[in-house]
């Protein structure tokens, strides 16, 4: 699999955006969730309305051989409702926290959603055929008389249009006390876990009324809590292993075979501060707001608010690798603070061979690392270079001095467009970006 593409090697080149152009965006259409499934035939994404779209690659055609596969609307279904917590006297948003797909069984997909509090599993199947010919009901679906029933006849099934349907078969409820923030499959495809502020819980896909509490940092006295829980993931192979993040900078390892509460972790990754450069901010910007396994199951990536750190987890001192995603935002920490994008929570994405790493910035720009070259390139997702098979202009970032001819300024950066979601094709050279309430798709430019 290619890299970046900082060179002539290698290009990215826009092919969909999918999402309305109006200036005034819709709270509720703002997208926050973006996955593909394990195929990455399917590409669903969340919104802050509760909906869930899925997008389904169109299969190449011989008339159209440009198309390359297009991504096309498959599903739209409202996951989550708005709710009232009456005893606590909160609303609990309709927001779609996080989506995770279940490897495929059968004809049918299932994958998870969840809002701060309730977890779904919906099963998204296609019907083409209706059964006709029923012998107590007429056609019109009301009831026949039986005593007027005086032949029997044998159902048949007649083709019909293509409807996909998507029905919750699973309400995982009231086992988070604060907010989701994750939820992660396990390898063993009968188990997953969720993750709120202080706890971990793991469930069984069959048992909605029970889950096991693996992780609880709440402290006896809630004026010593020191951290919170920001990210949880499954490791991709071993079904005993999982790692979660803390509000502090730290990353915490544990097995499940140790223990039936992972109170004790068995891995502890964390890298040392450098007293010279700590400041009023710096437990804000070492929050990690994300930790991905690498699909080898070798390394995880986190990110915090300036950078993406690649750890391998036979080494917990500190990271193998360490990418500045916008360091130039480090002179404009107070402002960023005062208008709140200081607390913004980046997710960040492998691609297919863990060659290369992907994560937002502000501007709607998106930063992209070659792990194997160094090289790093910054893209933009906008409507500007969204022509067909446009090839996308890196992007530079200029802090002070005199400005090139096609760098911007630090200062004309726009906070209120950030890409938090991105995604990459588990095969390909396809990625997915969200970019407030628009998914735009790019792909590699085949010489």
């Amino acid at each position: 699999m290619a890299g970046v593409g900082a060179g002539n090697d290698f290009q990215w080149c826009f092919s969909q955006v999918k999402g309305a152009i109006d200036e005034d965006v819709a709270e509720a259409d703002i997208i926050s969730t973006v996955e593909f499934n394990f195929s990455g035939d399917l590409l669903a994404t969340g919104d802050k309305g509760g909906r869930v779209v899925i997008f389904q690659r169109e299969q190449e055609s011989k008339s159209r051989p440009h198309s390359r596969g297009e991504y096309n609307v498959y599903s739209t279904f409202q996951s989550h409702e708005p709710e009232f917590d009456y005893l606590k006297s909160l609303e609990i948003e309709e927001k779609i926290n996080k989506i995770r797909w279940l490897p495929q069984q059968n004809a049918a997909h299932f994958l998870l959603s969840t809002n701060d509090k309730t977890i779904k599993l919906w099963k998204i199947s296609e019907r083409d055929k209706r059964a006709e010919g029923y012998n107590l009901k007429d056609e019109d679906g009301r009831l026949r008389d039986p005593f007027r029933i005086t032949s029997l006849r044998v159902p048949i099934l007649k083709p019909m249009d293509l409807m996909v349907e998507a029905s919750p078969r699973r309400i995982f409820a009231n086992a988070h006390t604060y907010h989701i923030n994750s939820i992660s499959v396990n390898s063993d495809h009968e188990t997953y876990l969720s993750a709120d502020d202080l706890r971990i819980n793991l469930w069984h896909l069959e048992i909605t009324d029970r889950s096991f509490n693996i992780v609880d940092i709440k402290p006896a006295n809630m004026e010593e809590l020191t951290e919170v829980i920001t990210a949880a993931e499954f490791h991709p192979h071993q079904c005993n292993v999982f790692v979660y993040s803390s509000s502090k900078g730290t990353i915490r390892l544990c097995d499940m075979r140790d223990s039936a509460l992972c109170d004790r972790h068995s891995k502890f990754f964390e890298e040392p501060e450098d007293p010279s450069s700590r400041s009023f901010f710096s437990e804000i910007i070492s929050s990690i707001s994300d930790v991905k396994f690498s699909h080898n199951g070798r390394y995880m990536m986190t990110r915090d608010y300036l950078s993406v750190k690649v750890w391998d987890l036979n080494m917990e001192s500190r990271p193998v690798e360490t990418y500045q995603v916008h360091e130039y935002l480090r002179s404009k920490l107070c402002s960023l603070y005062e208008n709140d994008c200081i607390f913004d929570k980046f997710e960040c994405c492998w691609n297919g061979s863990d060659s290369a790493i992907m994560t937002g910035s502000y501007n709607n720009f998106f930063r992209m690392f070659d792990r194997n070259t160094r090289r790093d390139i910054t893209l933009e997702a906008s409507r500007e270079s969204s022509k067909p098979r446009a090839i996308l202009k890196p992007r530079k970032v200029c802090t002070g001095g005199k400005r090139k001819k096609d760098e911007i300024n630090v200062d004309s950066l726009d906070f209120n467009k950030k890409i938090l979601h991105t995604a990459w094709h588990p095969k390909d050279n396809i990625i997915a970006v969200a970019a407030t309430n628009n998914l735009y798709i790019f792909q590699d430019k085949i010489n």
